[in-house]
């Protein structure tokens, strides 16, 4: 058992079989990851949250703990991952990158080219395909990029696709996913109306590649913070999400659930919008390549 624990290929499948990972509950909640923006209405729904002011405070604290360990962003070339409408990669442009945006959300690159300033349009290449589906020899990418930076994206899933982010990068890889339970305030309400008492246990995507790092023989830096952001809903908007969040949290989706949680929400909200509060704990993890002598 103890010699399990060193085993890599065992955390591998693991991780890749593990029903309550990321991906995992993406599509069991009946999203497919590389699509789940295709409706440009929430593609912009997205853009506005990620550029209001509490979200430009998070890319600024991001990219400022990104410095603390060592990290240069001026001229540097950066390979964003998931890009989305370029939340890091045009600030990163506007700190004077050379940024490769890898995105294929066709409303998110939209979105993201409206944003890009003039001044800044050499400094942005946007690739609109798909991470998993790109030959990083092809493309000439091996140990190509300065910083390889990917944020809460759903193509790092699995080693695999770690390993491949790793090899774009000479000097540094950043990774963000979940490093924790997360917390939906009404899944919590629901909970006792459908008969739920307990969470379910829920595993983390951070563990599995911190655990991994570790066995390869990686240095890295972490960092684990607990974020939170809430939305107003009107019922007929919480009613119309309650399927495919009870599918995520693995909770029963049958029609009697559903309805004790519709017949719940519109009694008790009636003529209110409902303060969704939605977030949980993520990890952000910084690997230094081999051979690179930063200290």
């Amino acid at each position: 058992m103890t010699q399990s624990l060193f085993d890599p290929e065992v955390w591998k499948a693991a991780w890749i079989n593990d029903p309550e990972a990321g991906v995992n509950r993406m599509l069991r909640a009946g999203t497919v990851p590389a699509h789940s923006f295709d409706d440009m209405a929430r593609a912009r729904s997205f853009h506005k949250q990620a550029f209001n002011e509490e979200g430009i405070k998070r890319t600024a604290r991001i990219m400022g703990w990104l410095r603390t360990q060592g990290v240069t962003i001026k001229d540097s070339s950066i390979l964003d991952i998931g890009a989305a409408s370029g939340v890091f990669s045009i600030p990163f442009a506007e700190e004077g990158a050379n940024v490769t945006a890898v995105e294929p959300s066709g409303p998110l690159t939209a979105l993201m080219e409206e944003s890009i300033k003039p001044s800044i349009k050499e400094n942005i290449k946007i690739v609109r395909e798909q991470f998993e589906e790109l030959s990083i020899e092809t493309n000439g990418w091996q140990n190509k990029f300065d910083l390889v930076f990917a944020s809460m994206c759903p193509a790092i899933f699995g080693w695999e696709m770690v390993e491949k982010a790793l090899a774009c990068a000479s000097q540094f890889c950043y990774i963000s996913t979940s490093a924790g339970p997360k917390e939906h305030s009404l899944i919590q309400e629901l909970r006792p109306v459908v008969g739920i008492k307990e969470d379910l246990v829920q595993t983390s995507d951070m563990a599995y590649i911190i655990q991994l790092l570790n066995i390869y023989g990686y240095s890295f830096q972490t960092l684990i913070t607990r974020e939170t952001q809430t939305v107003m809903m009107s019922v007929d908007e919480a009613v119309k999400h309650t399927l495919g969040w009870f599918s995520f949290f693995g909770m029963p989706t049958d029609e009697q659930s559903l309805q004790k949680a519709e017949t719940y929400l519109r009694r008790t909200y009636a003529g209110k919008r409902i303060p969704v509060q939605q977030g949980g704990r993520f990890g952000k993890v910084l690997v230094r390549i081999k051979n690179q002598h930063m200290y």
